[in-house]
């Protein structure tokens, strides 16, 4: 009873379209008056979910990210990549997923690469690419997707945080399926370029046009090396690095482009102390969650479940695809990675998986959930972008059906990818040695 109780609450809030936050912490009351439990312990969890010192990372991380896209980052990024790729055949819509993990690497939050983005990269693929608005918009949701699993990335802070695992090396596991999620993206992209009959729209660019541009945007090209330098080289911690990259961004943004004034800093601050708050409140509500399981032996008995299911680990990692798959439907990463992480990672330690490998997992199947309808974040983000665009309204409007449609096969290859990535350790683990 106490099982339907607090997930069957969980489920129905949700579908009310009651915050995350609200609907975890709500659960877990209607939880803990059903089994009797004083209220006492709801603010030392929610204390004790937030207060870790490595999760002082993300509101360093959120003011970088926001920084730097204030600073015109994004535009210049565009540009380069633009000079290198743009003259292919859908040369723009391949722009567009080299960028966005490029920016993912920068502010590791998949609807703020949507949002600095999609405004100049969604009208483009529609004007000058040739492409349609709903496949425009979906392929900006689906590789900003991509920016929880480069690094650096919030929900790989959250993961380490819950599981003890070093920060860094989830940094470093991340990159090449990351990297396979853009690969998966550009293929579908070269299939609707045969399809549509898509020629190219804009002349080769010169070496020196590129050089030019290469180095308007290498500082921003600098952040992950410098964050993921450090970090290996020893010079800082992972909360560290986070604090150098705003000092980094700043730098950058007020003294080499000049684009940030006070104005802009003030927004910045008011964005970012937005984010990271709720951010926070999700990982604090969804810690008294985490301890309502463990207090009444949910967790317990969902291990016990996932080992007789199972059976071996090849078994159990399609049983865990299968739960992320469509959590993520519902619920954003730091939530599922707190609601499911604490049940399933000793699961995965006793089947001799590495929690570093099974980390990558999660967050890449947590990634394809971004697009995943009815709940992806993405999805909305990219469709607001659109509804804003004068010239989209006038000649297709974007709709969640139409963006849903469109968005299912790049979700199926990044299926395949994330497949390759859970059987095939290798990809994630040999950076690491």
């Amino acid at each position: 009873m106490i099982n339907f109780i607090l997930f069957g609450s969980f489920f129905v809030l949700l579908l009310l379209n009651v915050p995350i936050a609200a609907s975890l912490g709500l659960s877990s009351v209607f939880a803990m008056l059903y089994g009797g439990t004083k209220f006492t312990v709801i603010p030392t969890n929610l204390y004790n979910g937030m207060a870790k010192f490595l999760l002082l990372a993300i509101p360093f991380f959120v003011i970088s990210g926001n920084v730097m896209a204030e600073a015109g980052i994004s535009r210049r990024l565009i540009d380069f990549i633009d000079d290198c790729v743009g003259h292919q055949k859908g040369g723009i819509a391949i722009v567009c997923v080299i960028v966005a993990m490029f920016f993912g690497a920068i502010s590791g939050s998949g609807p703020a690469t949507v949002a600095a983005l999609g405004i100049i990269l969604i009208p483009a693929m529609i004007n000058s690419g040739g492409f349609s608005a709903p496949f425009a918009s979906a392929l900006m949701a689906a590789a900003s997707s991509i920016a929880i699993v480069i690094p650096p990335s919030i929900a790989f802070v959250v993961y380490a945080s819950i599981t003890g695992v070093s920060v860094g090396n989830m940094f470093m596991a991340g990159i090449i399926p990351g990297i396979m999620m853009g690969l998966a993206l550009i293929v579908i992209v070269w299939i609707e370029v045969r399809k549509r009959g898509i020629k190219a729209s804009r002349e080769r660019s010169s070496w020196a046009h590129r050089g030019k541009t290469f180095l308007q945007a290498l500082w921003g090209f600098l952040v992950p090396v410098i964050i993921l330098g450090g970090i290996y080289g020893g010079v800082f911690t992972p909360t560290e690095a986070a604090a150098v990259s705003v000092v980094y961004a700043l730098i950058v943004g007020v003294f080499i482009y000049r684009e940030i004034k006070l104005k802009n800093f003030i927004k910045i601050m008011v964005d970012s102390g937005k984010t990271t708050g709720s951010i926070m409140l999700i990982i604090g509500t969804a810690a008294v969650f985490s301890y309502v399981c463990m207090k009444f032996g949910i967790s317990k008995a969902a291990q016990a479940l996932l080992l007789r299911v199972s059976g071996n680990k090849y078994v159990f990692l399609i049983i865990i695809n299968i739960i992320f798959l469509i959590a993520g439907c519902f619920v954003d990463a730091n939530s599922a990675m707190y609601i499911f992480i604490p049940i399933m990672a000793p699961v995965a330690q006793q089947l001799g998986i590495d929690l570093i490998h099974f980390g990558v997992i999660a967050t890449v199947n947590l990634a394809i959930g971004q697009v995943t309808p009815p709940v992806g974040v993405n999805l909305f983000v990219a469709i607001g972008i659109s509804d804003s665009l004068g010239e989209l309204r006038d000649r297709t409007r974007v709709t969640i059906t139409s963006i849903s449609r469109a968005v299912w096969p790049m979700i199926l290859a990044c299926i395949i990818a994330l497949l390759l990535i859970t059987y095939v350790p290798w990809f994630s683990m040999v950076i690491l040695g």
